[in-house]
């Protein structure tokens, strides 16, 4: 036996517990890594420390094997340190709460329950941070940062590092960081669940207090991002910086869960900068969790697969809206779970939510936006034929039904007013304008126009020309819209910019195929120009309409300077029509306009022949 004042290792206190103090006899020591043991050829360690000159030329892992009684020694003494670092964890903790705190006392008692309990955790998300009366050691801060987990699938035979894992804690989140106050982030919830949250027909299916909120750090970023963007709050950068770094963490995630998918679904929606990025992290983990197959068990009635199915029409929603009019092609199929859409709404728990309605009338949309795209190719030098005009009259006449089918099938909603039964009409001209401009491929080209479907390319170009006007003229002249475009989807602001960029080519370099009055077009982008300032005035600068305003400004300005002049000064004005027409060089299709100083806006990725 050791004396009383000796302190024993861990290592000499299991072999004097088998009644042997000296170390084992080791008569054949193991020198060799695993790879050229299997190999059976020699192994070159420098100092005899791993790894080895063929394993780190080759990539591979260098383990050279244990003999049982030190793996036995090592495991002892690894459980030793860990008792250490939760005896001085208690310590802190206890002389932070106080001897009479009765949590703390509760909290103290169950971490010295039986190991054979069904789990034991420290979690760091229901103690204050810790702030014991002497400074500890960077060893003791640290463990803040881990919790132990015990897995009921695994044995006691476990790896030992397998218990130990990285906590997700509020302690790093914006909040513990003062980054945001508690105030701003409980406002940041309010205006999206109360406003931004139904323009998407609920991402969230609940609504949630922010501790809840809090315990999801993707999501918390993300809400905090997009409502700091649509308050125009001086921290959006930091939380906007929050999530990119959560969000490029959760590429390399093992595990996610639903509200990972919501909170990348919410980047996607309104941070211009990331959206694909996030909606292609988003599609991998969905495709991952098999959502694409919870609509099944959806119409048979179970809850947590509607919820399933829901989100994943979400998704699929914010796939084609940012793949399709980009010219990507979606990452995710239509498949039979949304080709049974409309099965969906007679399930048992989509029946009384109109919001359910609304999705699934816009993955009727993007359904046959993606027709579109597979029907009518992606050449674009490649003029249509009568086969695929007769092709795009059909997916014209598809789409005037998709309207009169939804267009009465909402209300007033108590959140965002009009815009269900609006933004169908908007939604349809979106596509009309996306459709019907593929009357302008191959222009230039020899085929185009043939005499054979030369009464077809004109009656499409002026038909796309319609809607890009009808687009124009909603936004300025419906005050109810203008409210709303702080608060809708950045694909709303892609397509305002894109009807700009549209009508104005149209109207100078093609107006001899389109009936238009250039001084309609003049005005009505001027009259855009004006509302976008107003409405964009207090909004945050890296808002994307505020680059669409910046950018739309800048185009009527190389057209008509004199009139620009006028519109500055804030006084109203009428262009006659005895006002000379501008250089149409300036809107030449082979001129470059990201090259051109309209603010850091890609006016030149909606040019319609590039959609």
């Amino acid at each position: 036996m050791a004396d009383a004042g000796t302190v024993q290792s861990p290592a000499a206190a299991l072999r004097e517990q088998f009644g042997d103090r000296k170390p084992p006899d080791i008569t054949r020591k193991i020198t060799a890594c695993v790879a050229c043991r299997k190999q059976k050829i020699r192994c070159h360690m420098v100092n005899g420390e791993p790894p080895c000159t063929r394993c780190q030329k080759r990539g591979l892992p260098c383990n050279v094997n244990k003999s049982l009684q030190m793996i036995l020694e090592s495991d002892v003494e690894w459980k030793h340190a860990i008792e250490q670092r939760l005896e001085r964890l208690e310590t802190a903790m206890a002389g932070a709460n106080g001897a009479g705190d009765a949590d703390g006392d509760a909290e103290h008692s169950a971490t010295n329950e039986s190991p054979l309990s069904p789990a034991v955790v420290l979690d760091p998300l229901q103690q204050s941070q810790p702030t014991p009366r002497s400074p500890p050691s960077n060893e003791s801060q640290n463990m803040h940062h881990w919790e132990i987990v015990m897995d009921p699938n695994s044995g006691p035979g476990g790896i030992p590092g397998s218990y130990l894992h990285k906590a997700s804690t509020q302690f790093e989140d914006l909040l513990f960081r003062n980054v945001v106050s508690l105030q701003q982030a409980e406002e940041y919830l309010d205006i999206y669940q109360n406003r931004l949250d139904h323009f998407l027909y609920r991402i969230l299916p609940e609504r949630r207090q922010l501790t809840q909120i809090r315990s999801e750090r993707l999501l918390f970023a993300a809400i905090c991002a997009v409502g700091a963007l649509h308050m125009a709050s001086p921290v959006f950068e930091d939380c906007y910086q929050e999530f990119v770094s959560l969000a490029g963490q959760q590429c390399f995630a093992r595990q996610s869960s639903l509200d990972d998918i919501r909170a990348l679904c919410i980047g996607s929606f309104w941070l211009s900068g990331i959206s694909w990025k996030c909606v292609g992290t988003a599609v991998q983990i969905a495709t991952e969790m098999q959502l694409h197959r919870s609509v099944f068990k959806a119409l048979e009635g179970d809850r947590q697969h509607y919820l399933r199915t829901r989100l994943y029409y979400l998704l699929y929603v914010a796939d084609h809206q940012h793949s399709i009019p980009y010219g990507r092609p979606p990452m995710t199929r239509d498949d039979e779970s949304i080709r049974t859409s409309l099965r969906f709404l007679q399930s048992k728990h989509a029946l009384a939510v109109e919001d359910d309605a609304r999705l699934v009338s816009q993955v009727h949309f993007w359904l046959l936006g993606s027709d579109v795209y597979s029907n009518l190719g992606i050449d674009l030098d490649q003029p249509l034929n009568a086969a695929k005009l007769a092709q795009l009259r059909r997916l014209s006449i598809r789409l005037d039904g998709i309207r009169a089918d939804w267009t009465e099938a909402f209300n007033h909603n108590r959140f965002v007013g009009n815009y269900p039964k609006k933004g169908v009409g908007l939604h349809h001209h979106f596509s009309k304008l996306y459709l019907n401009s593929h009357a302008f491929r191959g222009v230039g080209k020899p085929g185009f126009k043939s005499a054979d479907v030369a009464m077809d390319i004109d009656e499409l170009a002026n038909a796309a020309m319609l809607s890009a006007t009808t687009i124009l003229r909603t936004v300025t002249t419906d005050s109810e819209i203008q409210g709303y475009l702080n608060g809708l989807p950045t694909y709303f602001d892609v397509m305002i910019a894109f009807a700009v960029v549209f009508v104005l080519k149209v109207s100078t370099t093609y107006a001899s195929s389109v009936s238009v009055s250039i001084s309609e077009v003049r005005t009505l982008v001027a009259d855009l120009v004006k509302v976008l300032k107003r409405v964009t005035h207090n909004m945050h600068s890296r808002h994307i309409l505020a680059s669409v305003a910046h950018g739309a400004e800048t185009l009527l300005s190389k057209c008509w300077p004199e009139d620009m002049a006028m519109l500055t000064s804030g006084n109203d004005f009428t262009l006659g029509f005895n006002q000379s027409t501008f250089d149409q060089s300036l809107y030449d299709m082979s001129q470059n306009w990201a090259n051109s100083s309209s603010d850091n806006f890609f006016m030149a990725d909606f040019d319609f022949l590039s959609h």
